[in-house]
């Protein structure tokens, strides 16, 4: 089964949709919880990094019987430091976004920990592919 979503940032109320989405589905579909739990976060957060950083983007999830994969694609400034980008607090948020409860630097670490395969295509001036796999098992 195959999803897209298109991340707009220009609408707020919507960010983080696209997560809520896959994990009705996934729950629809009679998958455990603990695999559902793992999917909302690592998706949620690679969302809300393309609303926050990326100037919105768009997603794709495709879920069969022994995986979820998820690649969420933005044309943002990419990420020119990635090993730092990985540390847990480390974040390059604005002070607006801060205010709103984002930008506490655990997006990427979030993403890692939740997921069994993390592959990061990023570039400064050529945006950024999250591609993530989180196995049924």
């Amino acid at each position: 089964m195959k999803q897209h979503y298109i991340i707009d940032d220009s609408n707020f109320d919507m960010a983080g949709e696209a997560s809520s989405d896959v994990k009705r589905t996934l729950t629809k579909l009679g998958v455990a919880p603990p695999v559902v739990k793992r999917v909302a976060i690592a998706m949620y957060e690679a969302e809300i990094n393309a609303f926050i950083h990326g100037g919105g983007g768009e997603a794709t999830v495709d879920i069969d019987n022994e995986r979820v994969y998820i690649v969420i694609k933005d044309q943002g400034k990419g990420i020119p430091d990635l090993e730092l980008a990985m540390q847990e607090g480390w974040s390059t948020a604005d002070e607006n976004v801060r205010k709103m409860g984002f930008g506490a630097g655990m997006g990427l670490p979030n993403i890692k920990n939740n997921t069994d395969d993390l592959q990061i295509i990023t570039a400064p001036g050529e945006g950024t592919e999250v591609r993530m796999t989180v196995k049924m098992q």
